[in-house]
């Protein structure tokens, strides 16, 4: 799918950055997105709190800037707007300093307006900032977007909901990721996860997001070592277990990191998940202990 960097309407905004793992259905993962141009209005800033009908992956020319009640159907909830400083003469690119200090606060904004990180949940966060001529108007916000989608998983799709996502992670949360069914392949490697009850038998569960440093995205196997590391560690304290070299035969551990596009603007999010390749079981194995995630022999 090729799209092409354009203004937005009324100053809106010209650049998504979609954060998260793989892109989502309808949306082609790149990170300036299309949007229809009009006239360059004076300096303008959107408000934030509030709901948008309209997402970015719905069908161009996009409605003017129209936000809406959260109460009613909506597919995007401005969670911040927030300013940027400095004397730039246009919109900052991806992958400068400007735009991840504008996504790292978005995403601790984000997670404080829902109660817990927001990768916890089937969330997506997307950054837009100012087109063009809505920077040369003297606009300089950048909005913090948040989207109920269907998975967290690749293949995501935005949800149509009502009623805002303030504190929606505070338990019990529909959003949850919680317990999973891991799909495999024929070489035993996990494909998709599936959100089940916990109290349905199962083989995976989500427990939680490791914070991976700032570094450049692996681009070669040995390079994603320190990421399983991290999960394992994130496992280890969800589980009550010792974080040693017996864990790895107490559990595998799946790792679902940010996409190259997203780690560029600072995403460094990476969700966890224990994975019992020979076995299942009912419940969570939150704070189980070592009795509950025993070391297998086999």
């Amino acid at each position: 799918m090729q799209r092409a960097t354009r203004a937005l309407i009324a100053a809106f905004a010209g650049l998504v950055l979609l954060v998260g793992c793989g892109a989502p259905h309808g949306l082609d993962g790149d990170l300036v997105d299309d949007w229809a141009a009009l006239p360059a209005p004076g300096p303008f800033t959107p408000a934030a709190e509030v709901c948008h009908e309209t997402d970015f992956a719905d069908a161009v020319p996009v409605p003017a800037y129209a936000p809406v009640d959260c109460a009613t159907p909506h597919r995007v909830e401005t969670v911040h707007v927030g300013v940027f400083a400095g004397a730039r003469s246009e919109p900052p690119p991806i992958a400068s300093p400007e735009l991840r200090t504008a996504f790292a606060d978005c995403d601790q904004r984000t997670t404080g307006y829902v109660g817990d990180n927001w990768r916890a949940g089937r969330l997506r966060l997307a950054v837009a900032v100012p087109s063009g001529a809505g920077w040369a108007a003297g606009s300089r916000w950048y909005r913090c977007d948040l989207m109920e989608v269907t998975t967290a998983e690749a293949g995501a799709t935005v949800v149509t909901r009502t009623g805002s996502l303030r504190n929606a992670l505070r338990p019990p949360s529909p959003l949850w990721l919680g317990c999973q069914q891991a799909r495999i392949d024929r070489t035993r490697v996990v494909q998709a996860l599936v959100p089940v009850d916990c109290a349905e038998r199962h083989d995976a569960e989500f427990v939680g997001v490791w914070q991976a440093p700032d570094r450049p995205y692996p681009t070669r196997s040995a390079q994603w070592a320190p990421f399983y590391a991290g999960c394992r560690t994130v496992l280890a304290r969800y589980a009550g277990v010792p974080d040693d070299t017996d864990l790895a035969f107490r559990s595998d551990v799946v790792v679902r990191p940010p996409g190259a596009g997203r780690w560029r603007v600072g995403d460094r999010g990476v969700r966890c998940y224990l994975w019992l390749s020979d076995r299942k079981v009912t419940g969570s194995l939150k704070a189980v202990g070592p009795a509950g995630l025993p070391i297998r022999t086999k």
